[in-house]
């Protein structure tokens, strides 16, 4: 009896999958929605065009946007003229008081929030439909206690960068 509940179970999910993969487009587990005539991609780099900006956030941020889409699809990145192209600039690199509060009678910052915005381009050369330009923005908060260096050497800029290449990336080959 335990036996064809099994049998029944794996039946679903070979079917499940024969299902997914029978489609026009390429599934995976990581959410894409490639064609498969996309084979390949180039991301230009992001150049840091915010005047607030750590020196190093260019570099980090374009080799974190090149290792996010290799991670996560099958595409061969290329230096230039893939189906699949990005360029941009961190436009945006703003630390601002989030929080006040009162301290021996004087108001000081709480707590600070960094704001990171970058210009995203995406243009497939597959499907042209599906290009657009967008600004990606994302923040977070941070004691006020710490200052500017602190924050740009923060782990924590890594993942508010993070968060927007995941916001590119779900605009781009996941269609959200």
């Amino acid at each position: 009896m335990i036996w064809n509940s099994y049998k029944w179970l794996i039946s679903c999910c070979i079917l499940a999958v024969g299902f997914c993969v029978a489609g026009c487009r390429v599934y995976s587990f990581a959410g894409t929605n490639i064609d498969p005539t996309v084979k390949t991609i180039s991301i230009s780099t992001f150049p840091n065009s915010a005047p607030n900006g750590p020196s190093s956030l260019a570099q980090r941020f374009t080799e974190d946007f090149k290792d996010y889409f290799q991670r996560n699809t099958t595409l061969k990145l290329i230096p230039r003229d893939g189906d699949l192209q990005f360029e941009g600039a961190i436009i945006g690199y703003d630390i601002a008081p989030a929080a006040i509060e009162k301290t021996e009678g004087r108001d000081q910052a709480g707590l600070n929030r960094l704001t990171i915005q970058v210009r995203v381009k995406f243009t497939n050369t597959k499907d042209p439909k599906q290009d657009f330009e967008q600004t990606f923005q994302q923040s977070d908060d941070f004691p006020g206690s710490q200052d500017a260096t602190q924050i740009n050497n923060s782990p924590r800029v890594r993942e508010i960068t993070g968060r927007i290449i995941t916001d590119a990336f779900n605009k781009s080959v996941a269609n959200w």
